[in-house]
Order: structure tokens, then C-alpha cells, then sequence
């Protein structure tokens, strides 16, 4: 990523949380992203890398209540230290760590869960970048995909999301999100998530 767009997402983090699917602050908004991921990690206390995690509130929610070790990855410095404040006294507290989504600075085959929302999209070169990815999983990791196509023209479409996986996963599973308890309120784009299991 260049100094230009670290800049920018550096500026965007002080309002980033007033999203409600990013702040997580509305109660059913959250409950709602719990419900969605937590049964897709069925055991408690596994290792989970959250990808261009921002301000760290999937990171937060997936210790707080799945007992998950969870290392956050974000390319934004600021980013990151909202994220590392927010946690607070978070059981067990996310590790998060300042690098390249694109070229994670982790060790490969450690991770019990990758995680990343609405950054496979931005990658300069998206398949490279989810090779990477797929990468860090343990023989047995799971590959859990929130994307979308955005209103504006860009994102990933839901067969193309799929694709990609494809090209390197067998197994691929896609749900669209499209109830508004997820965003807080009624959206127009395109938005989904994929699971790819070994």
C-alpha cells in the first residue's frame, strides 16, 4: 500500500466506528454479527487472523465472546491503535499488529481461522492477495469471507467473490447478507459471505 492510502485510512479512522456494522455500538447490530460468525468457529479458543481487521471490533467480539486468540492486521497505524485501546481489558486481548493485508507479516499455517471484511475488494491484485491468505491456515483452517458490491460500482459480486475462492478451494459456501439487522438499516449493494472449508 502506498503512503497516500495509509494517509487516508489513517484520517478515515476517527469516524470509522459510526458505521454500525463497524462500531458495533447498537446492541442487535452486534448480536447480530455474533450470531452470523461465532457458529462458523466451532470451537472455542482457536487461533483466528482478522485481516484489515480497521478498529479492531470483529477482533474484540471474536475474543470476547468465543474465547478466540485472535491477531488483528491492519496497514493503518492509527487503525491499529484505536483497535489496541478499544480492546481494554478484552479476555483473551487480541494481539494487533501494523502490516500489508496483501502480504501478511505471520507465519504460514498457524491459524486456525482466517477472517477478513470488505478488503479482499481493495487488493491491488485480489488473487495473489487470497493466496497469501489461504496460506496462513493450519491443513484443517477455515476461510471466512465478508464481501460485497458496492452501490458506488466497486467491490466483488458475489460470483465473482465465489470464483476466486474457487480457483483455489473446492469447497466454497455463500450466504447472502442481506437482512438489515447486519448493517443497521436496509442496504441497495450487494453484500454476502463466503465460508471455504478443507
Amino acid at each position: 500500500m502506498t503512503d497516500d492510502a495509509r494517509a487516508l485510512w489513517d484520517a478515515e479512522a476517527e469516524h470509522f466506528d459510526e458505521a454500525a456494522d463497524h462500531g458495533l455500538h447498537d446492541p442487535e447490530v452486534r448480536r447480530a454479527w455474533a450470531d452470523l460468525l461465532l457458529p462458523l468457529i466451532h470451537d472455542r479458543g482457536l487461533k483466528v487472523v482478522d485481516l484489515g481487521c480497521g478498529t479492531g471490533t470483529l477482533s474484540i467480539l471474536l475474543a470476547d465472546e468465543g474465547g478466540h486468540a485472535v491477531t488483528g492486521v491492519d496497514f493503518s497505524p492509527e487503525m491499529i491503535r484505536r483497535a489496541r485501546e478499544k480492546a481494554g481489558t478484552t479476555n483473551p486481548k487480541p494481539t494487533f499488529t501494523v502490516g500489508d493485508a496483501a502480504h501478511p507479516p505471520l507465519p504460514a499455517g498457524s491459524f486456525d481461522v482466517v477472517l477478513s471484511r470488505h478488503v479482499l475488494w481493495a487488493m491491488p491484485d485480489p488473487a495473489a492477495a487470497l493466496q497469501n491468505w489461504l496460506g496462513l491456515l493450519t491443513p484443517t483452517g477455515v476461510l471466512i469471507l465478508v464481501e460485497g458490491r458496492w452501490h458506488t460500482g466497486v467491490g466483488l459480486t458475489a460470483d465473482e467473490g465465489v470464483a476466486l475462492v474457487g480457483g483455489f478451494r473446492s469447497h466454497v459456501d455463500l450466504r447472502i447478507l442481506d437482512d438489515p439487522r447486519y448493517w443497521g438499516g436496509p442496504t441497495s449493494d450487494e453484500r454476502y459471505l463466503i465460508v471455504s472449508r478443507t
